[in-house]
């Protein structure tokens, strides 16, 4: 693997920082100790200090000199200025990834010394229990080689595919914000239960395995989910009259509605 013998950095360890050096670390494709990590934020790199083991700074610029790939996990709002004190210190044999929604490659470059290589990452929080769903897009730089390492880090905490950088925006508005959109059906799932007399604790534990089934039966099966919802729907059934009340509230117009607001945020802050 081409990722034998590298140093991995992070440079942000908010919470989608911290989820992914988790992640990965857990994951055993790096060893703590070739874990850098930065964050202005000192009780996040304790935190991450006492329960990784990674290598932690207040300087940016100690984690980009012992890493050869660094991962810029700063919001948008703020990437140039990161990039802008660590830029000199960016050499040709650095990868740069960077998981700031919405920011564009050519924009990313432009702010880094000539020949520098990156890849854009849209991941998702899922990664601290090694289910992420990530995609990327390889800079004008970056080989095919640093594609695949891109890959490797970001697969060791769930599944990645690569895109091509017109569809990130769409990558950010369906699998990067979308845990957000599963964790309040699995609350309204179980509320409903809990209404009917179970308990909280049982209900909670049957949504989010009901959630989880139902996830992996269309990715191994690969069939329609349509095919997969006829499967549990019989004639004049439960599963029907469920449907029923899910179709007259418009939960599928609110779900593509949520995935392309969100796709448009993604857009704005690129701009």
């Amino acid at each position: 693997m081409s990722l034998e013998g590298k140093k991995l950095g992070f440079i942000g360890t908010g919470k989608m920082g911290s989820a992914l050096i988790s992640g990965i670390c857990n994951a055993g494709l790096f060893s703590a100790s070739d874990v850098y990590a930065s964050d202005l934020y000192e009780p996040s790199l304790e935190a991450l200090e006492q329960s990784v083991g990674v290598n932690v700074s207040t300087d940016n610029k100690i984690t980009v000199t012992n890493s050869n790939i660094i991962v810029l996990a700063v919001k948008p709002q703020i990437l140039k200025k990161v990039i802008s004190t660590i830029k000199d210190d960016v050499t040709e044999e650095k990868l740069i990834i960077s998981i700031a929604a919405g920011v564009k490659l050519e924009d990313i470059e432009k702010e880094f010394n000539a020949g520098t290589r990156v890849v854009r990452v849209m991941p998702n929080i899922a990664a601290t229990v090694a289910e992420a769903a990530s995609a990327i897009t390889q800079g004008t730089n970056a080989s095919k080689e640093d594609a695949e390492d891109a890959l490797a880090i970001f697969r060791s905490v769930g599944s990645a595919i690569q895109v091509t950088e017109n569809l990130m925006d769409a990558v950010t508005g369906l699998s990067g914000s979308g845990p957000a959109y599963i964790f309040p059906i699995i609350e309204a799932m179980a509320d409903g239960a809990v209404y009917e007399g179970l308990d909280r604790s049982s209900a909670m534990v049957l949504a989010a395995q009901t959630v989880i089934g139902a996830a992996k039966m269309a990715l191994e099966t690969e069939m329609h989910p349509g095919e997969l919802k006829d499967m549990v729907t019989s004639p004049a059934g439960t599963t029907i009259r469920g449907i029923r009340v899910l179709e007259e509230c418009g939960v599928r117009a609110a779900f593509m509605k949520a995935v392309i607001e969100s796709s448009n945020r993604s857009k704005e802050l690129g701009k």
